[in-house]
């Protein structure tokens, strides 16, 4: 199928790696930020439908490729067929879990194409791990799981999630990820800012908080997106009185 196998010139670790994370990319876009326009393309009247991942970041639902064997892993079949039969969102999390294990067979086949030896594929493993699953990301499990690992068995630790909590309510009006301050306890204080800020996951795209980029929280959800993921500008973010986060906005549509 053109687009989603094309021409391929990954040899490294790296350069798969790449093509995985500009797959799992469009891949979240379909099931959380544009998932109104994913429900609506798969409609269980049509044939076999497949989710496809593109290396540029971007999306489709097609038809299985017609050749045998195709030159890519193909992804789970029918996915369209369940969807007016289970709970919305217990469908995307089954479309989900196919997705990873897509993402996960079209990464190997590279790795056994271009020969990777038992280090490389080692290296790309580990930088597979290090991402959330599209599933993880779907559900909300990847945010719980990065406040599960913050600190809290002693009183410093609870003084600072205290502080981070009325940090973040403050920052909610302002639509940016939660600031950093001086005060008395100085520098451990910021390591400790710093930690819970980079546990903070986008709910578009899974990746890690970035001091350098602008984020916007969700007042339904209460999810942090990258404001580039979402197409909302800090410009923007100043004039929205309460920000609602288009999966927020199309399951109210639906409903």
């Amino acid at each position: 199928m053109e687009g989603a196998a094309g021409t391929y010139n990954s040899r490294t670790a790296e350069e798969v790696f790449r093509d995985f994370r500009g797959r799992r990319a469009g891949m979240i876009k379909a099931l959380t930020t544009e998932v109104d326009k994913f429900y609506q393309l798969c409609d269980p009247e049509k044939e076999n439908l497949c989710l496809y991942g593109l290396p540029n970041e971007t999306w489709e639902v097609n038809l299985p490729a017609e050749e045998v064997p195709p030159e890519l892993p193909e992804p789970a079949l029918g996915i369209n067929f369940a969807r007016d039969g289970m709970d919305e969102k217990d469908w995307l999390s089954l479309v989900a879990v196919h997705s990873d294990a897509w993402l996960l067979a079209v990464a190997f086949y590279f790795g056994a194409r271009f020969g990777f030896d038992k280090e490389a594929r080692r290296r790309l493993f580990n930088m597979i791990n290090n991402l959330p699953t599209i599933y993880e990301v779907v559900t909300g499990t990847a945010k719980k799981q990065s406040k599960d690992k913050t600190p809290n068995s002693s009183s410093k630790s609870n003084k600072s999630s205290s502080k981070m909590q009325s940090r973040q309510a403050e920052s909610k009006t302002l639509k940016i990820p939660p600031p950093k301050e001086d005060d008395e306890s100085g520098e451990e204080d910021e390591e400790e800012d710093d930690e819970e800020h980079g546990n903070t996951l986008c709910g578009a795209c899974g990746d890690n908080y970035a001091n350098d980029e602008f984020w916007i929280c969700c007042d339904v959800c209460e999810r942090w997106f990258h404001g580039k993921c979402v197409r909302i500008t800090p410009a923007r973010a100043e004039h929205i009185k309460q920000y609602k986060c288009p999966g927020c906005s199309n399951k109210r549509a639906r409903a």
